[in-house]
């Protein structure tokens, strides 16, 4: 089986989270001179194989083989692997059968590694992420086998195949406030305390405001409204109070503690309450690392394009392996379609994948 054949027949298993499709029990067959350790969690299905070739470092490839729901608008049946005008269509070509399917067959055709490799694999990372790579992690750290450095096969390119790596990611803080007034009759507005009138003096200051001036790989940490409600859906009630929601993609240079500091400010003279949860934490890989070296020379071998550096984006479980002190980072296909319907991935993409995958395994 070659890397396009394999990549089809994951595409053909429907594996809507945390539901696997049963990949891992293939995978597991698949690669059968290697150690296969299962970690399943309730309803999530974890798998990890390693096989030491030699003394040396420890070199994982990690990434989910669960996919959000296909939806609706589809040209054709999204789990059917269609192949059209070089491209192949499917639920998880892009996000990241791709990815599994390149590094699955590099390591089947792997016959020497000056150290060991391995496969990190979830079903559960388009979810709450709750019992997939985590606790994959924690069972590694326990047994003593945790790698040096992991490729997470997240699709990374933007604008052509080879163009982008990400070497961190930002951090993700979602905020909640409430803001108490007073209750009264719309047409007595002296004896109420409105908080819409209140929240409208503060808007100008607060709503997409940067908290920082980011740098060289990090964009500013924005301060994003994404939902405001109050009142009763009538005209003649002025509002008690005031819910509001945001998020915070943050940088390094900003972190909890600033964006309390920063909400009081604003808020100080008003009965407010505010709740924070930090759903993930900024990390960044140094560029001079050996995996990140290694990848943006194979890159550049196969694809001739020199890649940038980037921590854009939304979150994904490499944010759960930079905690650990291993060197991570991402790369993958083009990321134009993700959870969108009609995706698909090129066939030259994934061939490429593969080629780079193999090329680091050889120059690591």
């Amino acid at each position: 089986m070659d890397v396009i054949e394999l990549f089809k027949k994951f595409i053909h298993l429907k594996s809507e989270t945390p539901d696997d499709g049963g990949i891992l029990d293939f995978i597991e067959n698949y690669l059968g001179e290697y150690s296969a350790v299962r970690i399943d969690v309730e309803d999530v299905k974890n798998l990890f194989i390693y096989k030491k070739f030699s003394e040396g470092e420890h070199l994982c490839f990690a990434g989910h083989v669960d996919v959000v729901p296909a939806g609706d608008g589809w040209e054709c049946e999204p789990y059917d692997a269609i192949e059209k005008d070089g491209y192949i269509y499917g639920r998880g070509t892009q996000d990241m059968k791709s990815g599994v399917a390149a590094f699955t067959q590099v390591l089947k055709d792997t016959d020497t590694f000056n150290g060991t490799l391995s496969l990190l694999l979830t079903s559960d990372e388009e979810g709450d992420a709750k019992y997939g790579t985590v606790k994959v992690l924690e069972y590694l750290k326990d047994k003593n086998l945790l790698p040096d450095s992991i490729i997470v096969a997240e699709p990374t390119c933007e604008e052509k195949f080879g163009d982008a790596v990400k070497v961190g990611r930002r951090g993700s803080i979602n905020g909640y406030i409430e803001l108490v007034a007073k209750q009264g009759h719309a047409a007595y507005p002296e004896k109420a305390i409105n908080p819409i009138h209140q929240i409208s003096k503060v808007l100008p200051h607060i709503a997409g405001v940067n908290l920082d001036s980011g740098d060289d790989f990090f964009s500013p940490s924005k301060f994003v409204i994404t939902d405001i409600r109050a009142g009763m859906q009538v005209t003649n009630v002025t509002p008690g109070k005031l819910n509001m929601m945001f998020n915070v993609r943050n940088s390094t240079k900003t972190d909890a503690k600033d964006i309390e500091n920063f909400i009081h400010k604003h808020f100080k003279d008003f009965n407010y309450s505010l709740k924070l949860n930090q759903s993930a934490y900024p990390f960044m890989t140094q560029v001079d690392s050996k995996i990140v070296k290694t990848l943006d020379k194979a890159i550049l071998h196969v694809t001739q394009i020199k890649a940038k550096h980037s921590t854009a984006g939304g979150t994904s479980d490499a944010r759960f392996i930079a905690p650990y002190g291993i060197d991570v980072v991402e790369f993958g296909v083009k990321n134009d379609r993700i959870h969108a319907p009609n995706e698909r991935t090129s066939i030259q993409e994934v061939i490429g994948l593969f080629k780079i995958f193999k090329k680091v395994i050889l120059n690591y």
